[in-house]
């Protein structure tokens, strides 16, 4: 059986930025809410998970598939 894990007032933060990110929350209004002065700060604290992964993935794919494409260039 595993050990409990410590949460930390930082877990919980960490926890939090992470959820807003996965509802679609733009990672400016984290780094306001978090309160930190560079976003570089802020793309640290959260980490990328499968599920944003997928959600990254989803956007993208419906944003190509406005584009007409072949061989020759997009039209």
């Amino acid at each position: 059986m595993r050990g409990k894990k410590k949460i930390t007032p930082h877990s919980l933060r960490h926890s939090y930025a992470t959820h807003l990110i996965e509802a679609g929350v733009d990672l400016l209004e984290v780094q306001k809410i978090l309160g930190h002065r560079s976003i570089l700060t802020t793309t640290k604290y959260t980490q990328l998970t499968s599920q944003t992964d997928s959600n990254a993935q989803q956007l993208i794919n419906d944003l190509m598939s406005g584009f007409d494409m072949d061989w020759r260039g997009v039209k």
